[in-house]
């Protein structure tokens, strides 16, 4: 039985190759990893048979691309990480010792310098909050320090989205798929699943036991989306839920000014 099925969105992504090794001498369940070609010429293979690559002929963005991915896991748990990450010994396992069937989890994150393929010397991001950004009018996660604890596992309010674990069948009875109408094809899918999941009485966790470090946002990005189509997704979800957020959300996390 697979115990994690790791879905992988790639489009023209050098570093996913180190991605998908690190999380083969690292994770330590029973996994297997989907990595979602969209579009685009697949990377050197790697040669090893928990590797299911999916090769998608036409783009269809990020969302559409984890949405296939999902449809062909095999695994009691989901997981998906951006094409440019590394992980913790044990990463998966610790994870899932303490995973509950109605949460979404995500970890400390820290941030990678993928020329060097090394963590940089920066502080770690582990509570954020989501806020309604005043500069762009749109949901956002930063930073929220004075959340942090000493509890290394505890609700959160945001998270960035890079890398995630849920319950396969939270996904199937909650998410269902990310939705493509009215979101588009690659923002504010964190925001999706962070409000479904807190609607049906589930959680976005925090477990701070482990990590992981993404690529630091000033290096160069493999995808550009038009400014038009950013705009109406952050203005659908923010149609969709800025009522639930304010009214629940907020009270929930003790904020009284969003």
């Amino acid at each position: 039985m697979i115990d994690l099925s790791i879905v992988i969105p790639v489009y023209k992504d050098p570093y996913v190759y180190p991605t998908m090794r690190g999380i083969l001498e690292k994770f330590e369940t029973n996994i297997e990893i989907i990595p979602v070609f969209d579009g685009c010429e697949p990377t050197l293979p790697v040669p090893d048979t928990r590797v299911k690559p999916i090769f998608l002929e036409k783009q269809v963005g990020m969302r559409g691309a984890i949405n296939a991915g999902v449809a062909k896991a095999k695994g009691k748990y989901l997981m998906r990480t951006d094409a440019h990450c590394v992980f913790g010994q044990g990463f998966d396992r610790i994870i899932l010792e303490t995973i509950e069937d109605n949460w979404i989890v995500d970890a400390k994150r820290y941030f990678l310098d993928p020329i060097k393929w090394e963590v940089m010397d920066k502080e770690p991001i582990e509570m954020e909050r989501l806020i309604i950004s005043e500069r762009h009018n749109k949901f956002a996660a930063v930073p929220w320090r004075e959340r942090d604890s000493a509890t290394p596992i505890k609700p959160k309010m945001a998270m960035q989205g890079s890398v995630w674990v849920m319950p396969h069948n939270w996904w199937d009875d909650v998410i269902g798929e990310l939705q493509v109408e009215g979101y588009g094809t690659l923002y504010q899918d964190s925001t999706e699943m962070t409000m479904k999941t807190w609607k049906a009485g589930g959680k976005l966790m925090l477990n701070s036991n482990t990590w992981y470090a993404h690529k630091e946002r000033n290096f160069s990005r493999t995808h550009d989306y038009p400014n038009k189509l950013s705009r109406a997704s952050w203005d659908y979800a923010l149609d969709q839920w800025k009522d639930y957020y304010e009214e629940y959300l907020c009270p929930l996390f003790g904020i009284t000014r969003p």
